[in-house]
């Protein structure tokens, strides 16, 4: 076991070495880079006639003092050759140290921090509301197979799956939050949130997240529910079951006590990789429509502004995160079913 998880721990650095040459690749013959941004911003601070190029390309810089050109690249890093700048940006990383973000005056790490309770209060209450109902709905569906509840459940399970969050996040907030008026349309809490006493600000916590949630939750937990489904049905009907009902045991025995543990072992093996995905992804459309400041749109706005130390530090550590997530999804095996060894 040991040597497997050393092995799995030196093949993430040449993963994570692709994924990092290759976007920093992409970014050198991207148009519009940090400088173009920089000038026409200020062209645009400064009402000249250059701020319609949107900075997309050189030609925003006409006009301008070359050394002050010069300056502003020097400033960026991009007086080096792309290869010295790569290799200084791998010394970085492997301190854990993500840059600075050109435009915020921030340390990258310190804005994934500052955004990251968005996304850890969408994250948490979207995994953990999908698996408390996809879980006991698929077990209910199994143990119902072919039934009129089965039918009616996989009906709007598969429509609540075709319907895209945002689409149903427009919706709710037309509904929900315009027309009835019964959420709020923006925001995680009220403008005098630091005011409220702790229980009302729990309410308020809460009324704010409810219509998000809904619109990520519903998506989310249609997956697990037909997988948990599929499961349950695979191991009842397996020899050990019938021959648990054979002996005499209740239909609840053979269930919770033989065909649980067996059962989800595709489920809890896939906790890992879900509860860090809930933060990571999916979020940006989300974000953006309810007006939450999170990781999503944080990195959504870095590529626009062709801010590259988020950009890259943002990649760096979520494939990180990710890499490790995986093994954990491994490892999981061997800890839900002994049988499991990976030599």
């Amino acid at each position: 076991m040991l040597a497997y998880i050393v092995k799995r721990l030196l093949l993430m650095i040449p993963t994570l070495l692709g994924v990092l040459l290759l976007t920093f690749v992409v970014i050198q013959f991207v148009p519009g880079g940090p400088v173009e941004q920089y000038l026409a911003e200020a062209k645009v601070g400064a009402g000249g006639a250059g701020a319609e190029s949107g900075g997309l390309s050189y030609r925003g810089s006409q006009g301008v003092d070359p050394k002050r050109i010069e300056q502003i690249k020097a400033l960026y890093g991009f007086d080096k050759p792309a290869h010295e700048r790569f290799f200084q940006m791998l010394v970085q990383f492997a301190q854990f140290d993500l840059g600075k973000s050109f435009f915020q005056n921030k340390a990258v790490a310190d804005l994934i921090v500052e955004k990251l309770p968005v996304s850890i209060s969408l994250g948490l209450w979207t995994f953990f509301i999908s698996y408390l109902v996809a879980v006991p709905l698929g077990v209910a569906k199994a143990v119902r197979a072919g039934s009129r509840f089965d039918t009616l459940t996989t009906l709007l399970v598969l429509v609540g799956y075709a319907i895209p969050g945002f689409v149903l996040g427009v919706v709710l907030l037309v509904v929900f939050g315009g027309q009835l008026q019964w959420f709020p349309l923006r925001g995680l809490t009220s403008s005098n949130w630091a005011e409220l006493s702790w229980g009302a600000r729990i309410v308020d916590y809460l009324w704010h997240i409810c219509l998000p949630v809904t619109a990520m939750v519903l998506g989310n937990f249609a997956v697990t529910a037909i997988l948990t489904k599929n499961a349950f049905l695979e191991e009842i009907r397996k020899q050990y079951v019938i021959t648990a009902r054979a002996k005499g045991l209740a239909q609840r025995q053979v269930l919770y006590k033989h065909v649980f543990r067996n059962a989800l072992i595709p489920i809890v093996t896939g906790f890992p990789a879900a509860f860090v995905g809930a933060f990571f992804t999916g979020s940006l459309l989300i974000e953006t429509l309810f007006s939450l400041d999170g990781l999503g749109l944080l990195s959504y706005e870095s590529v626009i502004r062709r801010d590259y130390p988020v950009v890259l530090g943002t990649l760096y550590l979520f494939t990180l995160i990710g890499l490790l997530t995986k093994l954990i999804s491994d490892l999981c095996y061997v800890w839900v079913d002994p049988r499991v060894r990976f030599d």
